[in-house]
């Protein structure tokens, strides 16, 4: 494909954000919900404007979204269909509960600035560790531009035991340990991609110490596809001023970014790439993809059966703009890095 290709499709996402992200940085109130909230859910519409006044910095897709989406995978995937019981219980909160255990796990760096900030609101609220990290989460995405409306099951307990480590995936594994540790937690290669999603609005954190919240793409705080189309993009270099990578990292093709190792493997995998493109072809596609794995992701471990529905505390993500024509067809030339192929079923 030729350069000047490449350059037009890096940059127009963020072409459209430009007009949009400033809209962000608006709270998103509950309104009258507030009035007619069902049993179990009331104390969910009390902390939604306190946490986006007083986490989310008035409802902006800043670090602190970014991580708490992160932490919900992390607490969650410490789940283990092999190990058993003994392994830990999924999206139980035992990361928050058993910290300085989990953090042992060199997977989880990074994450106990976040549950720092998340603990108090669940003390405040008297709620269950494994429901604050997994309605913040929710809130916080919702917060970025274009970004998803999550659902929200509430009434998960606090006693639970520490995850095993080792279950965490790790940037420098390879696709097949990828594969084989998704499969344990219960999930396919094509919810993996969907899941990765998630770094559409992320900053590594613990990868390159010199590069601390450098982002995984050019559009951070926009939910939008470009994550998928610039993993594609032959890399040229690592921040590094060396331009080495350092373990986990991949060169990339933009100043300013990284790439996570896994990711760039998992884009051209045989076993993923297919998923891996067709995340780009449709916005409402990756929304979909994402919102059913993250809702599977959300109840593991869990009996869905006995929590309670709060997904109507989550607003309604703010329509940004809209255009009265289709968005215009772009003739390209084919190229390996961008070919669609066709997508199993």
């Amino acid at each position: 494909m030729p350069s000047s290709t490449l350059k037009s499709l890096v940059v127009l996402a963020p072409l459209v954000t430009i007009a949009t992200a400033a809209l962000t940085r608006f709270p998103r109130g509950y309104g009258t919900e507030q009035t007619k909230c069902k049993n179990g859910c009331c104390v969910w519409y009390e902390m939604l404007d306190d946490v986006q006044a007083n986490l989310f910095d008035g409802g902006m897709c800043g670090e602190e979204a970014h991580e708490s989406l992160r932490l919900t995978f992390h607490d969650a995937i410490g789940y283990s269909h092999s190990q058993g019981s003994k392994a830990g219980g999924g999206a139980d909160g035992s990361i928050m509960k058993f910290t300085d255990i989990e953090l042992m796990d060199p997977a989880n760096g990074g994450t106990d600035d976040i549950m720092d900030l998340q603990r108090p609101f669940a003390w405040k609220y008297n709620v269950s560790y494994a429901d604050i990290i997994q309605f913040l989460g929710a809130v916080g995405v919702n917060n970025c531009a274009g970004g998803p409306r999550l659902r929200f099951f509430a009434g998960r307990s606090n006693e639970t035991i520490p995850a095993a480590l080792g279950l965490v995936p790790k940037p420098e594994d390879s696709v097949d340990m990828m594969l084989a540790r998704m499969h344990d937690a219960g999930f396919s290669p094509k919810e993996l991609v969907a899941l990765l999603a998630s770094h559409t609005v992320a900053a590594q954190d613990g990868i390159n110490s010199d590069f601390k919240a450098h982002p995984l793409d050019s559009t951070p705080s926009t939910f939008d596809r470009q994550f998928f189309v610039e993993t594609l993009l032959k890399g040229v270099s690592c921040p590094d001023k060396s331009g080495k990578c350092g373990k986990g990292e991949a060169p990339t093709p933009l100043v300013g970014e990284i790439r996570l190792a896994s990711d760039g493997l998992l884009a051209r995998d045989p076993r993923t790439a297919c998923y891996w493109q067709a995340m780009i072809v449709d916005h409402s596609v990756m929304i979909h993809n994402f919102t059913t794995a993250m809702h599977k992701l959300s109840l593991v471990g869990q009996d869905e059966s006995l929590l309670t529905d709060c997904s109507e505390v989550i607003p309604h993500p703010q329509v940004m703009c809209s255009c009265p024509t289709p968005f215009p067809k772009l003739e390209t030339m084919p190229g390996p890095a961008l070919m669609i192929a066709s997508v199993p079923k």
